[in-house]
């Protein structure tokens, strides 16, 4: 089994390395808290896909199979410190693994925080992964999505906004015409920023809601405080020897879930640091094999 996965994971970054760059869909018809400046995005590509100053919001959706069977989604966001968006080996890579084990994916091209193109830079991120489980809950007939298993994951500062959804999913920051339910079916985190806190991660705090701080929006976004009997359930994976995102994010939000009797559980590598993506080559653990076993686990997939 474990050489499938690992199967799977070479081809999938080779396949898809140039549909990463492909053309995103618009995720709104008209953008909310936006304005209206010079489109100033970049992407480089050194191996890793990465996207600079989006102000367009977009999504790319990869549908298991085109069949009449609905299936789970997963919303993917991916990480990269609120100042780029690493969308290759934390976003479409991950997204083509999730169609192997028959779970539909979208991978959530959200806007990068920006005074110059947002009213409110601080919300814009949450607004457009909310806007992200709208889309997918009321074109899930159409799109062969199970509409009770709509889940979100993040990597880094795409696991802060996966748990920012996951844990303030009834203070809706867009517009819900048919009274949509904005909680995840279940979360997924990898080495996510949780916190912004003294543990917490400086640069994605100062690029989210900096320069000046107030210790309002540090505890709005410090998400561990935020949990309660009605969280989703979650899968977390982290480093000990993480160097950019201290362990102890993902030890406390656990602990926090574990509290209130959330079903959750928590992988930990010990060694791999930051950003390592879907395989850490310190360790012979294949952990999208153990977040499979977890989705089973859950009935959020039966493949």
């Amino acid at each position: 089994m474990k050489i499938k996965y690992l199967f799977f994971s070479l081809i999938f970054s080779i396949l898809y390395m140039s549909k990463s760059a492909a053309q995103y869909l618009p995720l709104y018809k008209n953008i909310p808290n936006y304005i209206d400046a010079i489109n100033e995005e970049v992407i480089t590509n050194d191996g890793i896909l990465r996207i600079g100053k989006v102000s367009i919001p977009g999504y790319q959706y990869f549908r298991a199979a085109n069949d009449t069977i609905k299936r789970p989604c997963v919303i993917i966001c991916p990480g990269g410190g609120y100042g780029i968006l690493a969308a290759s080996h934390e976003g479409t890579d991950v997204a083509t693994f999730f169609n192997t084990i028959g779970v539909n994916a979208i991978v959530l091209k959200y806007r990068i925080p920006s005074k110059a193109h947002q009213v409110n830079k601080s919300i814009a991120p949450l607004q457009d992964a909310q806007q992200a489980i709208y889309m997918a809950r009321t074109n899930a007939n159409e799109w062969g999505i199970d509409a009770n298993k709509i889940g979100i994951m993040g990597f880094s500062a795409g696991g802060h906004l996966a748990s920012t959804a996951a844990t303030h999913f009834e203070d809706v920051k867009v517009t819900n015409p048919i009274n949509t339910s904005y909680r995840p079916d279940f979360q997924i985190l990898i080495y996510p920023v949780i916190s912004f806190t003294s543990y917490g991660h400086k640069g994605s705090r100062d690029n989210l809601i900096g320069p000046v701080i107030s210790e309002d929006q540090v505890h709005y976004f410090s998400n561990e405080e935020h949990i309660n009997k009605n969280a989703p359930p979650a899968f977390l994976v982290h480093a000990k020897d993480d160097g950019a995102v201290p362990v102890a994010n993902s030890i406390n939000y656990y602990k926090q879930l574990q509290e209130n009797q959330v079903a959750s559980e928590l992988y930990l590598f010990e060694k791999g640091g930051h950003g390592f993506g879907m395989k850490n080559n310190t360790s012979e653990v294949f952990w999208p094999k153990l977040m499979h076993e977890w989705l089973l686990k859950n009935n959020i997939t039966n493949q």
